[in-house]
């Protein structure tokens, strides 16, 4: 049956996909042929997820080399699956319950809510699994794995080829717990309002708004005085004066009411005769203000600002770390949903407790955040109604510092209420662009906020992780990636790795009263199920002693229950305890920490992990280097003692044409299954193989796309050439590379060349340069066979030699067969089609056998010198001919005037094809160039067109000139920019590359119209 003109990728892709699935073609050691193992583990996209261009891209790099080394007969597993996506998949579930009326989370209660979250799992949770399979990812789908598999209410648990993930997450949990590597703490994390969680740095989205700097005074205690100087560069003084205040300037007032602290550098001699001082917190009741002390710290930079900062520890990272440093007490401001405290004792009480803490008496850290230091009248209120109050209360009080109304730091009159002519006095607001932390999903501010969270105490299990890169155990590719891990890991934090969700893996913790003090503190039993928590309370409490289990309130504090009864002489003895499970789950890092070892069986023995644990290759972006990668070598290393994979490939975001970063803001997002839709997903995959240089940027156009379409045609075109020309009949043997043997030149050439792009393509692959690996395809399919060796073989195939005719078909057999192979890992579906369409074959594409012939033993020397002469006198000649703007149909003389023998025995042997395609009609030999020739390069021979007469010389002449001036300008105006030093620093980077990458362009085509100047000039 004779090929369609066209290939119809959108009804071929589906029917090749389904085909390959009912074959079982990607199954886990599919056309396995030998011992050694090749696992590639998919960073588990969100169940919540759709595709993107950051996944497609990512995917086509792993589904090329898991096709590469099934192909080469490795035992193969891609291991496909999702992450449960804590955050995100409630927010959907509680989307979907407003949306459709029901009773919402909190109305439904935990064990419902989650059914619900189950419910919506079962019925959305596969949409990327889908997606991932119309771009043509070869996974392993029958093992799909999900980090929440085997939880309560998962329908799948139990499934034969879906590991129990759940047990395995509660079980590292409990053994790292028992090992003292997790603890329960307090520590300032970001905290969501919207969610009330903590959510990690990379929820958050740093987000530059208009905001503003307010400049407060701090009353010095008692009335103290101090004489302030201030000195230029020189040493001289340029301002002295007496205060009785300390200037802090901050963008958040409301925080001031948990201020413990104001701190200078420790060399600045502005303030050294009041550091040890205390001074006063300009806000809240004036007869309960708090004292705090002035301290040194290296934090302040003493050139910025008024070089004083208040510390203000429960809400500010940096202010964290010097209140640590310095024992500054944190007092915590705000409740989970971002409004101002409401509960503790009355401010009055509050604040001299406070005060107490100030002067020296010593505090612990329940203490102090038990303590309310919210003013009874701001309690309750939204941080930023709070905000606008305590502005309000401290100018009014006269403690802002003032400035007169034409300070430029003003920046609008809206902040100069009642100003009166530029030099009236106001107070010093400075409005400037402030970086504010955004949830990425809930869009709300986020609040640094002192909690109790659980830790991974990552500074006892990241030894080992640093030492697995450092001796080469494992690669990072590329290189830069090695200096972000060190950098990461030697600086680590504890890692926060509790969620208050309830969408999750429960922290498997109960609680119960302190046996030795009833009451006054808890007994913490981690376990990994009810009945081994129940054991471990049986014999902390006494097995005479009823233990009960209580789903308990969400605060801890209020799901305790215990009795007693009283024993002779008032004694009392516990008789019955109620334990109460932590209500957080665990943050998704830590389950997708475990990804390798959990979806392969882990804790069991598993077949799997024999096979398969280690994996081969991670390949991810840069942004999760800290988040994921270094916690799967940190997790892996620290549950089972080995390195998760030996290498770790890491990639940058994918962005536009012109490299700005995609966003629905800009309207420049390209949605990949559009993209499929109207190209096919070959294009797609060839374009994102095209752009993977090793840590290059990637910027994906609808041009690039366009262009990879087009060589699909090409493919499918040339194919369907090779059919039309009898080539996958019967008739014409399926020979290996070793049996060919033909006598054409052509055809002993194409050979070559076939064998010499396998050993580029294997060693591309091989060391991870997709990019490398797509382009000497390119070059070889289109460049090489698609144009050259159909045109060249066209007199063979078509000639009275049936000899000839016969080696052709068989030779251009093999070539066409080996394109497809080649292809393949990067062109899926049209390689499948056109193998499945020439020939009745004994296997699928997908399966058939990677080439191992070698360079070497195929490239004929004398064929390969004499088609590249043939080849370069053609090119040479059409390239002279569309320079110089010879009419494309027409035919014109050659004279040549030197030729060495190899030279014309090529000529001899290829006459008539090089007239064909060069558009030549004749050559003469002479002993000079006649006047008005251009002329021709070839190795050991000197053409020359002769075209005085043909084109006008003047006249194109003219146009080149014009036509060089114009991109002068252009060439001027860009190098001007480059060579500011000013542009190349202010402007964005995609700015200042995308003016380099123009440069290189136009001076490209100043280059060409020079060279054509050039021949004009031999005219005459």
């Amino acid at each position: 049956m004779a090929m369609e003109k066209t290939f119809d990728a959108a009804e071929a892709e589906a029917r090749i996909t389904k085909a390959w699935e009912e074959a079982g073609a990607f199954k886990a050691g599919a056309n396995r042929s030998r011992d050694e193992s090749f696992t590639i583990m998919i960073p588990p996209p969100n169940v919540t997820g759709a595709l993107h261009v950051g996944h497609a891209f990512n995917n086509t790099l792993q589904d090329i080399l898991t096709r590469w080394h099934r192909m080469r007969g490795f035992d193969t597993l891609w291991q496909p699956g999702q992450d449960h996506a804590g955050i995100a998949t409630q927010m959907q579930v509680e989307k979907m319950l407003a949306a459709t009326q029901q009773p919402s989370r909190r109305e439904l209660g935990r064990e419902e809510f989650l059914k619900k979250v189950w419910e919506w799992k079962g019925q959305y949770g596969g949409t990327i699994v889908e997606q991932l399979k119309r771009l043509g990812a070869s996974c392993d789908w029958s093992r799909n794995a999900f980090t929440m598999a085997g939880a309560a209410g998962d329908p799948r648990t139990g499934h034969e080829n879906s590991p129990n993930f759940h047990d395995a997450v509660i079980k590292v949990f409990v053994d790292m717990y028992n090992k003292g590597l997790i603890y329960r703490g307090k520590r300032l994390v970001n905290w969501d309002p919207h969610f009330e969680t903590a959510i990690s740095d990379l929820e958050v989205e740093n987000i530059e708004v208009a905001g503003h700097m307010w400049h407060f005074k701090y009353p010095l205690a008692g009335g103290a005085t101090y004489t302030y100087v201030e000195k230029d560069e020189d040493g001289n003084i340029v301002l002295e004066e007496e205060r009785d205040y300390i200037s802090i300037a901050t963008t958040r007032p409301e925080t001031m009411l948990g201020d413990g602290a104001v701190a200078v550098h420790p060399s600045d001699e502005r303030y050294a005769p009041i550091v040890g001082k205390l001074c006063e917190i300009p806000v809240g009741p004036k007869e309960h203000r708090r004292q705090i002390p002035i301290i040194t710290d290296e934090y302040p930079d003493k050139n910025f600002g008024s070089g004083a900062v208040k510390i203000t520890g429960a809400h500010d990272f940096n202010d964290y770390a010097v209140a640590k440093r310095g024992g500054i007490p944190l007092y915590r401001l705000m409740d989970t949903r971002g409004q101002m405290r409401a509960d503790g004792a009355p401010y009055a009480a509050e604040a001299g407790k406070a005060q107490d803490y100030a002067r020296g008496r010593a505090f612990t850290e329940n203490e102090i955040d038990v303590i309310n230091l919210v003013p009874d009248h701001l309690r309750g209120l939204d941080r930023f109604e709070a905000r606008a109050k305590v502005v309000d209360e401290i100018t009014s009080e006269g403690l802002a510092v003032m400035t007169v109304a034409s300070d430029p730091r003003l920046g609008t009159t809206a902040l100069k209420p009642g100003a009166e002519g530029a030099d009236a006095i106001v107070p010093l607001v400075e409005a400037k662009p402030i970086m504010q932390p955004f949830g990425d999903r809930s869009k709300v501010v986020i609040e640094p906020m002192l909690t109790d969270q659980w830790f991974v105490d990552a500074e006892k299990v990241v030894g080992p992780a640093l030492d697995a890169v450092r001796d080469g155990t494992v690669k990072i590719i590329p290189e830069s990636g090695e200096k972000t891990y060190y950098h990461w890991l030697e600086n680590i934090e504890p890692w926060c790795i509790s969620r208050q969700l309830w969408w999750g893996h429960q922290i498997p913790v109960w609680y119960g009263p302190n046996r030795d003090d009833l009451g006054a503190s808890y007994k913490a039993f981690c376990a990994a199920s009810e009945q081994d928590a129940l054991l471990l309370a049986q014999n902390y409490y006494g097995a005479n002693v009823e233990v009960d289990f209580d789903s308990g309130p969400e605060e801890l504090s209020g799901g305790i229950a215990f009795g007693t009864i009283e024993g002779p002489g008032g004694q009392k003895t516990l008789q019955s305890v109620s334990l109460t499970r932590d209500p957080d789950v665990l943050d998704t890092w830590f389950s997708s920490g475990l990804w390798p070892i959990g979806t392969l069986g882990w804790p069991e023995d598993t077949d799997e992990m024999r096979r398969y644990f280690p994996t081969s290759v991670l390949i991810t972006g840069f942004d999760i280097l800290f988040f994921w990668v270094a916690r799967l070598m940190m997790m892996q290393l620290a549950v089972v003692d080995q390195v998760p994979f030996h290498t770790v490939y890491l990639h940058q975001l994918v962005r536009d044409e012109k490299g700005k970063k995609m966003s629905k803001t800009t309207g420049n997002v390209i949605d990949p299954l559009e993209i499929v839709d109207e190209f096919g997903a070959d294009a797609l995959r060839f374009t994102n193989a095209s752009m993977a240089a090793i840590g290059g940027v990637l910027k994906l156009s609808k041009e690039r796309i366009t262009g990879y379409r087009n060589f699909t045609t090409k493919l499918w075109n040339a194919i369907r050439f090779a059919e039309m020309n009898e080539v996958f009949t019967d008739a014409v043997p399926q020979l290996s590379a070793a049996e060919l043997a033909p006598k054409a030149a052509v055809n002993r050439w194409i050979i070559g060349e076939t064998a010499r792009v396998r050993e580029e393509v294997d060693a591309a692959l091989d060391s991870y340069r997709f990019n490398d690996a797509a382009n000497a395809l390119y070059a070889f399919v289109w460049g090489k066979v698609c144009d050259w060796y159909v045109e060249l073989s066209k007199p063979l195939l078509q000639g009275e030699d049936t000899e000839a005719q016969a080696e052709t078909r068989a030779t251009m057999r093999w070539v066409m067969d080996q394109c497809l192979v080649l292809l393949h890992p990067i062109m899926p579906f049209i390689t499948e089609e056109l193998w499945g369409l020439t020939a009745e074959r004994a296997k699928m594409l997908v399966h058939a056998d990677w080439p191992t012939y070698k360079a070497a033993d195929l490239v004929d020397d004398a064929a390969d010198r004499e088609m590249n002469w043939v080849i370069s006198v053609i090119e040479n000649t059409r390239s002279a001919r569309a320079q110089m703007r010879v009419p494309a149909g027409l035919y014109v003389p050659m004279i040549v005037t030197e030729i060495d023998d190899h030279g014309q025995a090529a000529w001899d042997r290829n006459e008539a094809l090089i007239k064909r395609l060069a558009r030549i009609d004749s050559l003469t030999k002479a002993d000079a160039m006649p006047k008005g020739c251009i002329s021709i390069a070839a190795p050991g021979a000197a053409f020359g067109l002769p075209l005085a007469e043909i084109i006008d010389i003047g006249a194109e002449k003219d146009r080149l000139e014009k036509a060089k001036g114009k991109l002068a300008k252009e060439l001027g105006g860009l190098r001007g920019r480059l060579n500011n030093p000013k542009f190349v620093e202010s402007a964005p980077d995609e700015v200042v590359e995308e003016a380099r990458e123009n440069l290189a362009a136009r001076e490209e085509e100043e280059a060409r119209l020079n060279e054509a100047l050039a021949r004009l000039a031999e005219l005459g």
